[in-house]
């Protein structure tokens, strides 16, 4: 047996991963049996360990690192707001998967209400609870990210932030994604007059989409036939944008959603007046949770990798927080363009998938990573 270290209160996952030549994160995995290593190398990752003195239970890596043994999620929203749409549910699968992997707890921080957006990062930095955070869904102008930054603890972020360059984030090109199947509605199915419902335009989201929107009206001359509306991706925000926009006599034959509860929305509204989809307007949404699968008609979207980007947003907290971070700062996905019969590509539950690949990132600060 090789002779342990003189001290080895020190010994870290890193060292454990380096005697036997794995990366910390599988190394990890070994430690806990995860069937995606093999035999041989989960035996020899435990033998290391214990030659090495690492003991891998969390309390052991709390009491020698003086770590918590945890993980932060933070969601700048009320509960209800977190809690009763589907984006967070794969957000939580994701983190939860790899904090599993990393025998770690998962805490889950949001706001009381509306008028408190600071509680859920307080709660996290003062009572020292997580060795570091994930936070999704924070607003363009809050500033407390920056401040979680500060403290020192390592932080990852779930979408994009061109204002924070050296942050560490995950996301998808939404610009790219939304022009794409903008695109698909003007070429394939003729739409002139399009009308976009966007996101909240205090989120980067929001913004990205509905540049995307108008990148595809202008790359094809169609700008003055467009109209933007904001909407705050609820099914009843999609119904009033439609309303209004029928109210005030805008035409439209193709309708760009930015998301798909308000596509939902929005086609009730259709429906209602007599309006049929896709026969008299085409209508495209975005995110592919689940609802726009079943809905009548079905609605082509772009599919967003909610749970494998959050999966990836963990392990690179992960590699920060034992101090093995190494690549790209700036992950981007690609996603999937899904057509149905709502823009009149496909009858009944049919569906075809078309991967985006896109071209390169449309910021430089950006490099792309489909790494899971």
């Amino acid at each position: 047996m090789a002779k342990r270290p003189a001290d080895h209160s020190t010994v870290t996952l890193k060292d454990v991963a380096s005697r036997v030549g794995v990366t910390t994160a599988a190394a990890s995995m070994a430690l806990a049996g995860h069937e995606r290593i093999s035999e041989k190398t989960r035996d020899a990752v435990r033998r290391a360990a214990d030659e090495l003195g690492y003991v891998p239970s969390s309390a052991g890596r709390a009491l020698r690192n003086q770590r918590a043994g945890a993980i932060a999620v933070i969601v700048p929203n009320t509960s209800q707001h977190v809690f009763g749409h589907l984006y967070f549910m794969h957000v939580l699968t994701g983190v939860s998967s790899a904090a599993n992997d990393h025998d770690a707890q998962l805490i889950v921080s949001t706001n009381p209400d509306e008028a408190h957006g600071v509680v859920a990062y307080e709660r996290v930095m003062r009572s020292r609870s997580a060795d570091g955070a994930i936070v999704t869904s924070a607003a363009i102008d809050d500033s407390n990210i920056e401040t979680l930054v500060e403290t020192g603890l390592p932080v990852v972020l779930i979408g994009n932030f061109p204002y924070l360059p050296s942050a560490v984030t995950v996301g998808i090109d939404d610009v790219a994604a939304t022009k794409a199947i903008a695109e698909h509605l003007i070429d394939e199915h003729g739409a002139r007059s399009l009308l976009h419902v966007s996101g909240t335009l205090d989120h980067q989201t929001g913004i990205d989409r509905r540049e995307g929107f108008l990148e595809a009206v202008r790359g094809r001359g169609l700008e003055s036939f467009a109209a933007v509306v904001e909407g705050d991706l609820s099914e009843e925000s999609g119904a009033q944008a439609v309303a209004s926009s029928l109210e005030d006599g805008r035409r439209f034959d193709g309708i760009v959603f930015a998301n798909d509860d308000m596509a939902l929305g929005g086609m009730r509204v259709l429906r209602e007046r007599g309006i049929r989809v896709p026969e008299d307007v085409a209508v495209v949404g975005f995110d592919d949770f689940g609802l726009a699968r079943v809905s009548t008609p079905a609605i082509t979207t772009v599919r967003t990798p909610a749970e494998r980007m959050s999966r990836l947003a963990a392990e690179q907290l992960f590699r920060l927080i034992d101090g093995s971070a190494e690549g790209p700062t700036h992950h981007e996905l690609d996603v999937d363009l899904v057509f149905r019969a709502s823009c009149g590509c496909e009858s009944g539950d049919g569906e075809r998938v078309t991967p985006l690949r896109g071209e390169e990132p449309h910021r430089n600060d950006r490099q792309r990573s489909v790494s899971s």
